[in-house]
């Protein structure tokens, strides 16, 4: 009896678990198809598809209900059954020994058979108690999957030790000492391995060299990528969507791991640079803008906390921002939520601007930075960030070439490899890919 209910209690555990396991993956795929309905409502309205997406959803929604109807009725059951085996094993018992002990069969004594009804009492209530914990635990494994994934995660791997540090100069006005207070002088603090250290002046120099790249092993997406960006120069990445723009400046923050070749910053390979201070060295302005739930000013100020407020405003009139902040009800402590749903989506792009612009870095990247902004706005926030990038080491991504002519270098890439560079002139010149690319954006317009 004891075997039988361990084999009801295991194939009974097993089929719930399973249906909690699939319940909970059906609730993760309702959730996520929610979500998507919700933020997507005017797509789904605009292209009339309300009765597909009800009739999807209601697909789901029934996987769900038949998984977690199966779920609840398999654990419901476990605990009558194992309940109803031990008190049929208790009576089978007092029967049975009854019976032995008044025919004299066996020498079984009454005292004898009161011992076997509790010692099977003793055995079958933990059995019972366990088929329940069991299933309890079944329930919280089918839970906890995605957390368990998540923690089995590796973090992201970080050897650099060359650090930035504020600095100043020394007494005799070139040598570079780290500094403890804010001097907006920045040197990287490179130790090396006598013990000593030295400091380069952060400039913004970003030079690549034969650089490949690829996603996986085997198929690479950039090819012999070198390029030179002397401080205070822009450079113009132009091309076909999917050429690798976007890669090559990725690939400077060290969001991915090159294949082969390498980059240098100021001279230092940025394999030795600490992630996070290398970051912290870059602005950047992407093409989706996420503003997080807090004030206007908290939004722009997230490029630099200690930025003070007028700081913060300067960035807002330097990015071209400040004039439609002023009309919202409460300025810059107009509070945002919803990743900003109230702002049109280029009062977005200017937000971020202004956030790279309160950062104060020594070399930005602009991945299609201006893409949301009407033509107008465009003019406005060209002239800013022509004030912005004064000085600085930027690289821009744009498709709108009206945006790029006046670049030290522009770079024509074609299926992760440079076909052509050079300033706007020589490009028109030469009446190659860039050629027919600016001609055409103009003949379109």
């Amino acid at each position: 009896m004891v075997v039988i209910m361990l084999l009801v209690t295991r194939k009974v555990s097993s089929k719930s678990g399973k249906y909690f396991i699939k319940q909970q993956a059906s609730i993760g795929t309702v959730n996520g198809y929610i979500e998507e309905m919700i933020n997507g409502q005017k797509v789904v309205k605009v292209f009339c598809h309300e009765e597909e997406a009800k009739a999807q959803f209601d697909v789901l929604n029934d996987d769900l209900c038949g998984s977690s109807t199966k779920a609840n009725k398999y654990a419901n059951i476990l605990m009558p059954i194992t309940v109803q085996i031990g008190n049929l094993n208790y009576v089978l018992i007092a029967m049975i020994g009854g019976a032995f002990a008044i025919g004299g069969i066996g020498g079984l004594t009454l005292g004898a058979i009161a011992s076997f009804l509790q010692l099977s009492r003793s055995l079958t209530n933990p059995i019972s108690q366990v088929s329940q914990q069991i299933n309890s635990v079944i329930m919280a494994l089918a839970g906890a999957e995605r957390i368990f994934e998540l923690m089995d995660e590796q973090p992201e791997a970080d050897s650099g030790y060359v650090t930035l540090v504020n600095a100043k100069y020394a007494g005799d006005g070139e040598t570079i000492v780290e500094a403890e207070e804010c001097t907006n002088l920045w040197a990287w603090k490179h130790p090396h391995g006598d013990g000593t250290l030295t400091y380069t002046k952060l400039e913004g120099d970003v030079q690549f060299f034969d650089v490949d790249f690829g996603y996986t092993e085997n198929k690479l997406v950039l090819h012999n990528i070198s390029l030179d960006a002397k401080p205070g120069e822009k450079l113009a990445f132009v091309g076909a969507t999917g050429a690798g723009k976007t890669t090559i400046t990725n690939l400077i923050n060290r969001f991915y791991d090159l294949a082969d070749g390498k980059i240098r910053y100021d001279g230092i390979n940025i394999n030795k640079i600490k992630k996070s201070d290398l970051r912290r060295s870059l602005g950047m302005v992407l093409q989706d803008t996420n503003l997080f739930t807090g004030t206007v000013c908290e939004n722009i100020r997230y490029g630099n906390l200690d930025a003070s407020t007028e700081e913060v405003k300067d960035a807002a009139k330097l990015a071209g921002a400040d004039s439609f902040i002023s009309l919202l009800p409460d300025g810059y402590d107009t509070m945002l939520s919803g990743d900003g749903g109230d702002l049109s989506q280029g009062q977005r792009q200017l937000l971020s601007i202004a956030r790279a612009a309160v950062s104060n870095p020594p070399v930005m990247i602009l991945d299609e930075a201006t893409s949301s902004i009407d033509t107008r706005t465009e003019a406005i926030v060209q002239k800013g960030m022509d004030s912005l990038m004064q000085g600085r080491t930027v690289f821009v991504i744009a498709h709108r070439l009206s945006t790029v002519q006046n670049s030290n270098m522009i770079i024509v890439l074609d299926h992760g490899r440079i076909i052509e560079r050079g300033t706007h002139e020589q490009l028109i010149a030469e009446k190659g890919t860039y050629y027919r690319l600016y001609t055409g954006a103009f003949e379109l317009e």
